[in-house]
């Protein structure tokens, strides 16, 4: 054989069962790195500028497609999947040149195996982020969603090839995979469902927690079935077989439970919270999932099972699960899972089919299938009376095909149980099921729908001798003495208790799913708590403290940040809730430093655009570390509020008329007044407006801890000097966000950055405001069924005073 050129030979394997036809590629030795053009060296010849050449052209290809696509609601899948297609054998690898100096066999042989490596960690990290227990805690309409979901799709399906079997005459290659694709079909793979409810910022949403716990079931299911079709197939030749890799199979998962788990464990109780993992760990963990798939190749499992299984054995979140996820996601998902969806593509030749019948017989199988399982998933969502809209949606979700399949088709494609035509075939059908899909959901399902309330969740329209639900939000420790102060000054008292929500916010790491639960508190305290655990001690001090006026009930929100707010407001609907409080996305250190962060400010924005209540933004200061209420004797508590006009002014003053029944507050109130207009808005505005005013002067009068002030204001430098004059003279500051545009608003407006506050707010939040006040911007509830304007159909209750 020469050395310059690559030369095919093909041998003869002889083994016990006969001989087969085996393909040897002979290549030249030590062709990894070239000299260059100018030394006569054809860079492709050689290995690593082959490969990057692949590489650039799969990320170029990929990025491209995507860029077109994603405004049609398509998910990147198809986008890689598509980039393959078109630089193999189906479009660009027609060209004989192309496919032999690009993606020649030898070349292909070296992109194929980092594929596999790449899907050998994507499906560790699933394993990693997967908890199994979610099964449990979905109750029984996931299970019931997970059975019906793989066993009418496999009946229908199942039906449909068997009468095609027997009235068609079919190829034998397809009449052999028919069985296959019945149960391939069948299948919803918990990584693909992952992966397509992260893309569609679903995962916390209701039907994402259904689908994700249901997906489990259904992949059971799929292995039960595929275990009882290779035992009821056995022969006696491969009995031996059989036991052997189950009995390996067995000690290999002793070998995890009882050799791999502990380790794992003794390993997160030595890693303190909020401290890096150290590197020995990490280092032993990835060094442990390559020995597992050595171990997999070697007694038969495949690398893919025994990773995944190494995967569940260490528990999602932090600290370790989610320093993998951190440190590896990245590198897989935006290098190594584009290579393996492209050789997908590349493997795939639509010029090898050739013949309609087949393509229809297999369409009408997976037609089938979807119907089947849309029609099984469907039904328990509609009998818990899950809207039909909804239910839909869930049942299209479930019917996601992606990266499992994928690798189930190559590998049948690899072992010769399925023909190049039938590949094919399949690998368009999934294309166009997920294609098809995912602009569907985003059509049909908005998780905001549901926030509506059907009744007034606000502090002015909520009865003097009500128990007042709150909601307040948590980021972290030092959030929690701020908002202290804000439920102290709140008054709960025996006639009208506060009805407490905690609920404690934490980014979703090193998990595929979310997960908003209860705290139940260890029967044995902890001498190294988490930081959430410290949160909610705190707050069961101050129900302590409160006995009999405020209850407290405490959550805890797991989530990626772009849908946290869907944590937020479905709780904040499930308890009735009538005010939310969510600290500022801004926090003061010690210093004078501006901590801020763009999540907590997107987050922020879509409870403000999509809670089902009133919502008051807390923007801490840092100068007030301590709780008035609960630390030594009580203190005077100085509240100003800032009063434009408008329904967000009428909430700031109708929460001000509670506060000032506890005899610890003192509050000013500061009207602002022009000759020309303040705030704009309707004459019923205005006239409410007139009406809260007067029962406050008129109550302020009878009572020595109120006081009126009313401020003379031409333009936005008179509001700025009346702000600037009162920094450092109230512990907290009051005002709405919302105000109708005027010519004092769009001067105010003109001076800020932002509008998530609103033209006072942002002033108050600025950074070059010294106070040391806190402030609370308040937003009256806006999601109301029926409710166009604020303004519309509002109802002023009398303001105690």
């Amino acid at each position: 054989m020469g050395t310059d050129k690559l030369v095919h030979a093909e041998a003869i394997r002889v083994g016990g069962q006969g001989k087969a036809g085996v393909s040897y590629i002979c290549n030249t030795l030590g062709q990894i790195n070239s000299r260059g053009l100018w030394f006569g060296d054809n860079p492709l010849d050689f290995h690593v500028p082959l490969l990057l050449l692949q590489l650039s052209l799969i990320s170029i290809f990929y990025r491209t497609l995507h860029f077109f696509l994603k405004p049609f609601g398509q998910p990147s899948i198809v986008s890689q999947i598509i980039s393959g297609v078109i630089l193999g054998p189906s479009v660009l690898g027609r060209s004989a040149e192309f496919a032999a100096n690009v993606f020649p066999t030898k070349g292909n042989t070296l992109l194929e195996t980092f594929a596999i490596f790449g899907f050998m960690l994507f499906i560790f990290l699933i394993g990693v982020k997967m908890d199994p227990t979610i099964i449990f805690k979905s109750g029984k309409r996931a299970v019931a969603i997970g059975l019906l979901g793989f066993f009418v799709p496999y009946a229908l399906a199942g039906l449909v090839a068997f009468v095609l079997q027997k009235s068609l005459s079919l190829d034998h290659d397809l009449s052999t995979v028919l069985p296959l694709l019945v149960v391939l079909q069948s299948l919803t793979a918990f990584p693909v469902i992952a992966c397509f409810l992260a893309e569609l910022k679903l995962l916390n949403s209701e039907i994402g927690n259904l689908a994700s716990s249901s997906s489990i079931v259904c992949d059971i299911c799929y292995w039960f079935v595929m275990a009882v079709r290779f035992a009821t197939r056995t022969t006696e030749k491969s009995l031996a077989i059989s036991i052997g890799t189950f009995f390996s199979a067995a000690l290999f998962i002793i070998f995890l439970v009882f050799g791999v788990r502990p380790g794992v464990m003794w390993a997160i109780q030595h890693t303190p919270e909020g401290k890096p993992v150290k590197e020995i760990y990490f280092f032993a963990v990835i060094v442990g999932v390559m020995v597992c798939g050595f171990m997999g190749e070697v007694i038969g499992l495949s690398s893919f099972l025994t990773s995944f299984l190494l995967g569940l054995v260490i528990p999602d979140g932090p600290p370790l699960g989610a320093a993998l996820v951190e440190r590896l996601d990245c590198f897989v998902s935006a290098l190594l899972m584009p290579i393996f969806f492209t050789t997908c593509g590349l493997r795939m030749d639509v010029f090898a089919i050739k013949k309609l019948k087949n393509v229809g017989v297999i369409q009408s199988l997976v037609l089938i299938s979807f119907l089947g399982k849309t029609i099984g998933t469907m039904l328990p969502p509609i009998f818990c009376r899950m809207p039909i809209r909804d239910a839909l949606s869930f049942g299209l979700i479930m019917n996601s095909k992606g990266i499992v399949e994928l690798a189930v088709l190559i590998g049948w494609k690899l072992e010769n149980v399925i023909n190049e035509e039938c590949f094919a075939i399949m690998i368009i059908s999934v294309v166009i099921v997920t294609g098809v899909i995912s602009p569907l959901v985003k059509a049909l399902y908005d998780p905001s729908r549901r926030f509506i309330a059907y009744r007034r969740r606000t502090i002015l329209h909520h009865r003097r001798n009500e128990e007042l639900q709150i909601l307040a939000c948590i980021h972290k420790q030092d959030n929690v003495p701020a908002i202290f102060n804000l439920l102290s000054a709140s008054n709960p008292t025996k006639e009208s208790p506060i009805n407490l929500v905690v609920l404690h916010l934490v980014k979703l790491v090193g998990r595929a799913s979310s997960l908003l639960i209860t705290h139940m508190p260890r029967e044995k305290p902890s001498q190294h708590p988490t930081e959430s655990e410290r949160v909610f001690n705190a707050f069961e001090k101050f129900e302590r403290y409160y006995s009999g006026h405020l209850r407290v009930h405490c959550y805890k929100g797991i989530s990626p940040y772009a849908t946290m707010h869907n944590d937020v407001c479905s709780l904040a609907l499930e308890k009735r809730t009538t005010f939310i409080i969510i600290p500022f996305h801004k926090q003061w250190v010690i210093g004078d430093r501006v901590e801020s962060s763009y999540a907590f400010r997107h987050l922020n924005k879509n409870v403000l655009d999509k809670a089902p209540c009133s919502v008051g933004v807390l923007i801490d200061r840092g100068k007030q570390r301590k709780p008035w209420s609960v630390v030594g004797p009580p203190a005077l508590y100085r509240v100003a509020v800032l009063f434009f006009g408008g329904a967000d002014d009428r909430e700031v003053l109708a929460y001000a008329g509670r506060m000032l029944e506890d005899s610890n507050v003192l509050v000013t109130l500061l009207r602002f007044y022009s000759s020309a207009e303040v705030v704009g808005g309707t004459s019923r505005s205005k006239m409410l407006d007139t009406d809260i005013l007067s029962q406050f002067r008129l109550n302020a009068f009878r009572n020595d801890r109120v006081a009126y002030q009313e401020e003379m204001v031409i333009n936005g430098n008179d509001v700025l000097a009346v702000l600037k004059s009162m920094e450092n003279a109230y512990d907290l500051v009051m005002v709405g966000r919302r105000h109708q545009e005027s010519r004092l608003m769009s001067d105010l407006r003109q001076r800020n950055e932002h509008e998530e506050l609103g033209a006072v707010g942002e002033i108050l939040a600025a950074t070059d405001f010294r106070g040391a006040a806190s402030i609370l911007v308040v937003q009256q509830q806006t999601k109301l069924w029926g409710l166009h304007d604020p303004e519309d159909s509002t109802r002023l209750r009398r303001v105690n005073i």
